[in-house]
C-alpha cells in the first residue's frame, strides 16, 4: 500500500534528507587516495549522531555500517572496511538517516583524485542527468513507468545500461516503502502518481552490460562484466505544482568544487 504523506510528515522527511546531504558533504571533505572506506564510515556516523539523529542503514536487515560505499564495478551496498581509495576510482556513497521517526536517503558518486577518463566522466554526467529527468517525470497524473522510462531512455541513448534488479522506493517512517521505482519502464505503466507521494529515485547505470551479481559477503552488488557503475539518488515529494527535491547535492558540490558537474 502506498502511504501518501501529510505536510507535517514531508517536513520531517525533508529534515532527515537535508541531514543526509550534509553528511555526504562532510564525508566528501575526506575523499582522497589512501583513505579507507571504514574511516569515511566513522566520519559519517559521528556526524549523524552529533546532529541528534541515527544512521538509517546501520543494523537494517543486518547491514553492519552507516554508509554503503561501492567502488568502481561495485554498484551498491558495498561494506566499508580496510580498503583504501585509489586515484581515479569512482566511489558511490549511499547514506540514510533516521531523525524524529522519519528517514532520509540519498547517494552520490565521486571521482577520486584525478579527473576521470572521458568515458567515466560521461557515465557520471549521464547518470546524474538521468536522475534529473526521472524527477521531472514525477508529476501528478503520470505513472511510475514514466519515471523509469525517462531514466532508461537517457542512459541507453548515451550507450550505457540500466540495472534492473535494484530500484528506487517510497520513503517515510520506513526506509523502504511502496511503491518500487524502477529505473526502466514504459510510459503510462505502473502506479498512478498522486500528490503527497514521497519517493527515492536512484539511477544505477553501468558502463558495460546491465547484468549484476552479488559478492560472497551477501551485500555488495557488482557488475557481471566488472566494468564501472554510477549511482545518484534524491528523495522527492510530488506536489500539485510538480516534484520538489527534499535532499540536496549543493553542500557536496560546494565542498568538492567539482568541474565534472558544472555542465548539465
Amino acid at each position: 500500500m502506498i502511504l501518501y504523506k501529510t505536510k507535517e510528515e514531508i517536513g520531517l522527511i525533508r529534515e532527515s534528507s537535508l541531514l543526509v546531504g550534509k553528511t555526504l558533504a562532510e564525508v566528501a571533505k575526506f575523499i582522497r587516495p589512501g583513505i579507507t572506506t571504514g574511516a569515511l564510515d566513522t566520519i559519517a556516523e559521528d556526524f549523524i549522531r552529533s546532529n541528534r539523529a541515527v544512521p538509517g542503514f546501520k543494523g537494517y536487515r543486518g547491514f553492519p555500517a552507516t554508509l554503503c560505499i561501492s567502488i568502481n564495478e561495485e554498484v551498491v551496498h558495498g561494506i566499508p572496511g580496510t580498503r583504501e581509495l585509489r586515484d581515479a576510482d569512482l566511489v558511490s556513497i549511499d547514506c540514510g538517516v533516521q531523525k524524529d521517526g522519519y528517514f532520509g536517503d540519498s547517494a552520490y558518486t565521486f571521482a577520486v583524485g584525478s579527473e576521470p577518463e572521458p568515458d567515466l566522466k560521461k557515465l557520471l554526467l549521464t547518470t546524474k542527468q538521468g536522475l534529473r529527468l526521472g524527477i521531472e517525470a514525477a508529476v501528478v497524473g503520470n505513472r511510475i513507468g514514466d519515471i523509469g522510462n525517462a531514466v532508461q531512455s537517457h542512459a541507453e541513448a548515451a550507450g550505457f545500461s540500466v540495472v534492473r534488479e535494484l530500484v528506487g522506493h517510497g520513503l517515510g517512517k520506513n526506509l523502504h516503502e511502496s511503491p518500487e521505482v524502477p529505473n526502466f519502464g514504459k510510459k503510462g505503466h505502473g502506479a498512478l502518481i498522486r500528490e503527497g507521494l514521497v519517493i527515492a529515485i536512484e539511477p544505477m547505470i553501468n558502463l558495460g552490460r546491465r547484468n549484476v551479481k552479488q559478492k560472497k559477503d551477501g551485500w555488495t552488488i557488482i557488475t557481471a562484466d566488472m566494468k564501472p557503475s554510477a549511482h545518484f539518488e534524491h528523495a522527492i515529494v510530488v506536489t500539485k505544482d510538480g516534484p520538489v527535491v527534499l535532499s540536496t547535492f549543493d553542500e557536496i558540490e560546494k565542498v568538492r568544487n567539482d568541474n565534472i558537474f558544472f555542465v548539465n
